[in-house]
C-alpha cells in the first residue's frame, strides 16, 4: 500500500522534473496520475521506468488521490487547487498565487517545516519562489548563528525559470546568430542570448518587479518577518541554475569562520569555497544536483557586520519539484494517515 499522488501540469518542465524526483527518491506512491491541460490529453511522460498517460487536469477527480502537486502555473491553481483540496486532497502547489494566502504555509522544510502543521485549514501548501528557495537555504543556518537585519540580492535567473518555450528561445536565438539570423523575441522583453536582462515578471509602482517584491516578502514569511529584504532580479543566458550574490547584515558581528561551519552543518547546503581558481561553483556545475552550493564567502569591509557570499543551485530541482516532493515526503511521515 502507498499513497495515490497527482503531478499537475506533468507536460511541463518543472512536472517533469515531480515525477523524476518522486521515482528518484522512491516515494511512497501506489500510483501516480499525469495531469495537464486538454491539449494534452494522451500524451505520454516518463515515472521512473514507466510511461504514464497524461489526463485532463479540469476533468479529474481529485478525491482519488492523497497528495496533489501542482505546477501548471497560477491560474490553474486558483481554480483547480481550492477544488481538489475540498475533495479531501492535499496541495502542494508550485505557482505564486497561494504564497501570501493566510493560513496557507510557505514551506522550505530544512527552513521552516514545522509550519506545516498548519496545512489542514485549507488543505494548500505553498512551494517558494525559486529564488527565494535557495536563499532562504543559505539565511537559516547564519540567522540561527546571529540575527540578520538586512539582505541584499542580486539574481542572475536561468531561463528554464521562464518555462520551456524559454529554453527554446535562448537556444533559438544563439543559434541564428551565428548563421546571422535576426533574433526573434517572443518569451522576454529583449534579447536573452548573449545578453542579461533586469527584468523578471511585470513591473509594480514603486519601480521593484514583482520578482523582486516575491523575495522579500516571502523570505520574510518563511525566515523571518524582521529582516529587510532589497533584490535585484537579472534573467541570464544560462539554460539551469540560478545564481545569486548576497549581502547580509547581521546584528553584530559574524566571522567567515562561523558562517563557513554554519553552513556546512546545514542539511541541503554544500560549501565550496576555496580561493583559487575553479575554487568556487558556477550554475553550468549545479544542474541535476539536488544541494544548495555556497561560495565565495568573505568579509564585507565596509560594513564589520556584513558578510558577502555566492549562492547557486538548480532551479528546476530545489528550486521547484525537489522541494515540492521534500514536503510532500514531510506530509506522509509526519501527519497523512500510514498506508
Amino acid at each position: 500500500m502507498g499513497y495515490k499522488i497527482a503531478v499537475v501540469g506533468a507536460t511541463g518542465n518543472v512536472g517533469r522534473e515531480m515525477l523524476n524526483t518522486l521515482a528518484e527518491r522512491n516515494f511512497p506512491a501506489e500510483e501516480i496520475f499525469a495531469l495537464a491541460s486538454s491539449r494534452s490529453i494522451g500524451r505520454t511522460v516518463s515515472y521512473g521506468d514507466d510511461d504514464l498517460i497524461v489526463q485532463d487536469a479540469a476533468r479529474f477527480d481529485f478525491s482519488q488521490v492523497d497528495i496533489a502537486l501542482f505546477s501548471a502555473g497560477g491560474t490553474t491553481s486558483k481554480t483547480l487547487a481550492p477544488k481538489a483540496a475540498e475533495a479531501g486532497c492535499v496541495v502542494i502547489d508550485n505557482s505564486s498565487y497561494w504564497r501570501m494566502e493566510p493560513g496557507v504555509p510557505l514551506i522550505v522544510p530544512e527552513v521552516n517545516g514545522e509550519a506545516l502543521a498548519g496545512y489542514a485549514k485549507k488543505n494548500i501548501i505553498a512551494n517558494p519562489n525559486c529564488s527565494t528557495i535557495q536563499m532562504v537555504m543559505a539565511l537559516k543556518p547564519l540567522h540561527d548563528l546571529q540575527p540578520i537585519k538586512r539582505v541584499i540580492v542580486s539574481t542572475y535567473q536561468a531561463v528554464s525559470g521562464a518555462g520551456r518555450a524559454a529554453m527554446d528561445e535562448l537556444f533559438n536565438q544563439t543559434r541564428g546568430i551565428y548563421v546571422n539570423d535576426l533574433p526573434t523575441k517572443e518569451q522576454f522583453t529583449k534579447q536573452i542570448a548573449f545578453n542579461v536582462i533586469p527584468h523578471i515578471d511585470e513591473f509594480m509602482d514603486d519601480g521593484a518587479t514583482r520578482e523582486e517584491w516575491k523575495m522579500m516578502a516571502e523570505t520574510r514569511k518563511i525566515l523571518d518577518p524582521d529582516v529587510a529584504v532589497h533584490a535585484t532580479c537579472v534573467r541570464v543566458p544560462v539554460f539551469v541554475g540560478h545564481s545569486e550574490s548576497i549581502n547580509i547584515e547581521f546584528e553584530m558581528p559574524v566571522t567567515v569562520e562561523e558562517a563557513r561551519k554554519a553552513l556546512k552543518a546545514f542539511p541541503g547546503v554544500s560549501v565550496i569555497d576555496h580561493r583559487q581558481d575553479e575554487g568556487y561553483v558556477t550554475p553550468q556545475e549545479v544542474a541535476g544536483e539536488d544541494n544548495v552550493f555556497i561560495s565565495r564567502i568573505r568579509k564585507d569591509p565596509s560594513n564589520p557586520n556584513t558578510l558577502s557570499l555566492w549562492c547557486v543551485s538548480d532551479n528546476l530541482r530545489k528550486g521547484a519539484a525537489l522541494n515540492a516532493v521534500q514536503i510532500a515526503e514531510m506530509l506522509v511521515s509526519d501527519y497523512l494517515p500510514k498506508k
